[in-house]
């Protein structure tokens, strides 16, 4: 059992070493998010199974708080709403369960966060092109070799695993600090 702990978090420690390599990207999601706030605009997120839930971390740091005590943010999840999933998924198929929301939803300016690790999820890449034809922006979370999602993106942050556990691990990190960067891009601290 120790040394289980011991591979996984060395594994960790070199993931976490290899997104040095990322930080300009990562500061240009954040600088992205926050034009589009100041500009009025939302930002959106989708992703399945633990993507999902990242998805909505990351929609909650944003629309409640992160840091500090500021007023609320316009983030979205679209994979809170189990009726439009449902409904969409019964009436259009799976791949369609995101596109759906954001051709209903997104926006000129908008920004999409898609989340996959393997970057080839269906509904994920039907979502980013609803988002560009509407006149949104997009930022990819993926891993692995980036798949179909990295050169769909106006920003790819490709997290440098082939592991799926340590890919969701850099996800977290990745959109806590695009919250940060977005508190410290828009001024916020505490009313």
């Amino acid at each position: 059992m120790r040394d289980l702990v011991k591979s996984t978090l060395e594994e960790h420690r070199q993931v976490v070493d290899k997104m040095a390599a990322l930080e300009s990207e990562i500061a240009s999601a954040g600088e992205l998010c926050g034009n589009a706030l100041a500009q009025g605009q939302r930002i959106y997120l989708c992703g399945n199974g633990g993507s999902a839930a990242d998805a909505q971390h990351i929609a909650a740091e944003l629309i409640g708080r992160f840091v500090n005590d500021r007023r609320a943010l316009p983030a979205i999840a679209l994979t809170t709403d189990t009726s439009a999933l449902t409904a969409i998924g019964n009436d259009y198929g799976y791949d369609e369960v995101f596109s759906r929301q954001v051709e209903g939803l997104c926006r000129e300016g908008d920004v999409l966060i898609a989340i996959s690790t393997s970057g080839n999820s269906g509904n994920v890449l039907k979502a980013v092109d609803a988002a560009h034809r509407a006149g949104g922006s997009v930022i990819g979370l993926s891993g692995k070799s980036g798949g179909e999602l990295n050169a769909k993106c106006d920003v790819s942050l490709v997290v440098p695993s082939d592991v799926t556990a340590r890919i969701q691990e850099m996800h977290i990190v990745i959109g806590h600090l695009i919250c940060a960067l977005v508190e410290e891009y828009l001024g916020l601290d505490a009313d």
